[in-house]
């Protein structure tokens, strides 16, 4: 499995846990072993699901403190995903290159969620890269 398969993947399952207001491990467990039985993707998954999980407050901060006048109740819930997703590739996974978690969440956009989706997070992760390279 391609590590853009497997981004897909996880987008959807943090989908899933957000409609079921659930972000708990033996959800992740049943996913992965329903969609993921034989992949070589399987610790790239696993540290991302850490670390959305682990640092979920400060995504979310960091998603409402760069997307101008939107609370993340209004964020469609696809887009959400897909940001929280990679917001937590460009702060915790370092060997995800920044240009390549914005690729990826953008195709997704594209591919899961509304015309002008791929634009407001393209606009909303570029700030994201901004601030942590000023720091």
């Amino acid at each position: 499995m391609r590590r853009t398969k497997a981004r897909e993947l996880f987008m959807q399952l943090l989908f899933q846990m957000e409609v079921q207001n659930d972000y708990s491990k033996e959800i992740k467990d049943r996913f992965v072993s329903e969609n993921m039985k034989d992949s070589d993707q399987l610790d790239y998954f696993d540290r991302l699901y850490n670390s959305v999980t682990e640092n979920l407050s400060i995504i979310d901060s960091c998603l409402e403190d760069y997307s101008e006048n939107w609370k993340i109740n209004r964020i469609a819930r696809v887009d959400l995903a897909v940001l929280r997703l990679s917001i937590a590739e460009i702060l915790y996974l370092n060997d995800v290159p920044d240009s390549a978690s914005i690729n990826e969440a953008v195709d997704l956009a594209k591919k899961f969620s509304e015309e002008d989706s791929g634009k407001f997070i393209n606009g909303i992760l570029g700030k994201v890269v901004r601030s942590k390279d000023a720091n």
